[in-house]
């Protein structure tokens, strides 16, 4: 009998071997798939990188743009400056969010819940809106600046500058930092900590040499990502960065004020290089990383210490006073007459016809543009995943297609963006229809958002078991079959999840669209640089405040639709 199923197994092997229709299918999405992010994400960067070797008048300068990037102090001042601020605001950012993120996990501090949900709340919050709250607060007419509280001493801190920029990115950056750590804090084996403390060893040496270790790959990758996103930040330094210059606000004084677009390009590449190094880095260190939880691990359970309890509870607190209290500050500076001497109350700033930026119109355009993006976004990631962890043969194809849906990741909203106007804006390509349209800023959010979506959806289907598709395969049913009865049901959580990530940072990013979108079509997130140049603070608090309370809306929304569907397509994990 042995023997039998042996030949009937390598007879089944065989049949399998033989490519059918579907598997055709799949390998031409699979190949449809790959065209999409060599278009996406590939392609538009050689035009920008060939701009830069070029003059104002589309003369042949070779390295002359680089050369007089770096022999301009104030341009190559701001290279280091760019250096500085991400290196200290990620280090802050890591640090704070470590200890936050340690408080939720390891400790048994009350209202762990609620300090989850609010550390999270920068999220909502366009890092520009960020740097507006920090100017009422402490700019030169702020709040504590000005000793508003009474029994709060005046604080004059020099927000226009590093130190400005600093304090918004860690805004900007501690929930990222803070998703990361919770993540890797929560996978620890109970038996480690039991050893610790069955040998007597020390807290502190327990922390250096079993929590640390656990978790170094989620505090190098923290570091990293955190990093990435505080040195091509565009928003904070534009709004409270004065005269400390960094990369992102050269390219858009370049591109923008002086029409050089050159030069921006070529500044570009100075932004471009460190961020893909970092990323390179950072993904050979994660290749190194292995399994620290088995099989036979134990759910570390955190056991009752009331003063470090109570310390973490303090601290937590103390963060997210200050993310509530930048927040509660935009939306007060909305709703005041005239700051700082009517502090009355009403709702004349979100009467935009008196301001530029797009008012209203702006606003629906930005819900419609992350409506879309959401929706296709979804589609395109999780499909894209699904024919790269599910499917059948040709392993090189899949390889490139993971290799290019990771590189998004490294590019620079502002870089992305500006790669767009060129290759799109090219009358000789065939795709420049879409150049100044919803479409061609639907397609840049996608791609821009697309490597942490497509790794949430490439995690979620590592976890579903291979066969399914074996069962299926054996059964003679299409594989799209099997996408759409189990696939899709299983992995709906991560489905979702995706969505309104992409809403979300749809609704607050500007650093991808401020060099695509077109004057007819107006975007809230633009309306508030607009509006800061312009000199109305007020009006751009206000139209802030409407882009937060959108986006936390939104999510309060799904999370009470999607209730019910999620009970019905996961009820398989109550039994």
């Amino acid at each position: 009998m042995t023997v039998n199923s042996q030949k009937i197994s390598k007879n089944f092997t065989k049949i399998r071997q033989i490519t059918t229709p579907e598997d055709w299918i799949m390998r031409g999405l699979l190949l449809l798939g790959t065209i999409w992010l060599l278009v996406g994400v590939v392609l538009p960067l050689y035009p920008m990188i060939i701009r830069s070797f070029y003059d104002t008048n589309g003369n042949w300068i070779g390295l002359t743009n680089y050369v007089k990037y770096l022999t301009t102090p104030t341009l190559a001042a701001s290279f280091f400056n760019s250096f500085y601020i991400a290196i200290v605001s990620t280090l802050i950012a890591v640090i704070l969010a470590f200890i936050f993120a340690y408080g939720l996990t390891r400790t048994a501090m009350i209202g762990k819940p609620i300090f989850k949900i609010l550390g999270m709340l920068p999220l909502y919050i366009p890092p520009l809106a960020s740097a507006i709250g920090l100017i009422y607060l402490f700019g030169t007419r702020g709040l504590i600046t000005t000793g508003f509280f009474g029994n709060i001493p005046q604080w004059n801190i020099n927000l226009y500058g590093a130190n400005g920029i600093i304090i918004g990115e860690f805004l900007y950056i501690f929930p990222q930092a803070l998703v990361i750590l919770t993540t890797a804090l929560s996978l620890t084996d109970a038996r480690l900590y039991e050893a610790a403390q069955a040998l007597r060893t020390p807290p502190l040496r327990t922390f250096l040499t079993v929590t640390i270790p656990s978790v170094k790959y989620g505090l190098i990758s923290s570091i990293f990502v955190c990093f990435i996103l505080a040195f091509t930040d565009f928003g904070v330094p534009k709004v409270v960065g004065g005269n400390f210059n960094v990369l992102a606000t050269d390219i858009y004084k370049q591109v923008i004020g002086q029409q050089n677009f050159s030069m921006g390009a070529t500044i570009s590449v100075f932004l471009l290089i460190p961020t893909v190094l970092a990323f390179i880095i950072d993904r050979i260190i994660q290749r190194k990383q292995t399994a620290l939880v088995s099989a036979k691990a134990v759910p570390l359970q955190a056991k009752p210490n009331p003063v470090l309890d109570w310390i973490m509870f303090g601290f937590c607190s103390l963060v997210v006073f200050f993310i509530l209290i930048v927040l509660g500050t935009i939306i007060f500076a909305s709703l005041v007459n005239v700051w700082p001497y009517n502090f009355g109350l009403g709702l004349k700033h979100y009467n935009f016809s008196n301001v530029g930026g797009g008012g209203y119109n702006a606003y629906w355009n930005s819900i419609v543009m992350a409506f879309y993006t959401a929706v296709f976004g979804t589609i395109i990631v999780f499909t894209g995943a699904y024919l790269v962890e599910k499917g059948k043969g040709i392993k090189w194809l899949r390889n490139i297609n993971y290799f290019l849906s990771t590189i998004p990741l490294a590019l620079p909203g502002l870089v992305l963006g500006l790669a767009y106007v060129f290759f799109f804006n090219n009358p000789g390509n065939p795709l420049n229809g879409l150049y100044g349209t919803l479409g061609i800023l639907v397609i840049c959010n996608i791609i821009h958002f697309y490597t942490v979506c497509f790794l949430t959806a490439n995690t979620a289907l590592k976890q579903i078991d291979p066969e399914f598709e074996a069962v299926s395969a054996s059964m003679s049913v299409p594989f799209y079959k099997t996408f759409w009865r189990v696939t899709v049901p299983l992995c709906l959580p991560a489905i979702l999840e995706i969505g309104i990530y992409y809403f979300v940072n749809t609704m607050v990013t500007v650093s991808a669209i401020i060099f695509l979108y077109p004057a007819n079509l107006p975007l809230a997130a633009v309306a508030i640089v607009n509006m800061d140049d312009a000199g109305d603070i007020a009006p751009a608090a206000a139209m802030s405040t409407l882009i937060v309370l959108t986006s936390i809306t939104v999510r309060i929304i799904y999370w009470f639709t999607t209730q019910g569907l999620r009970e019905k397509t996961q009820a398989w994990l109550k039994k």
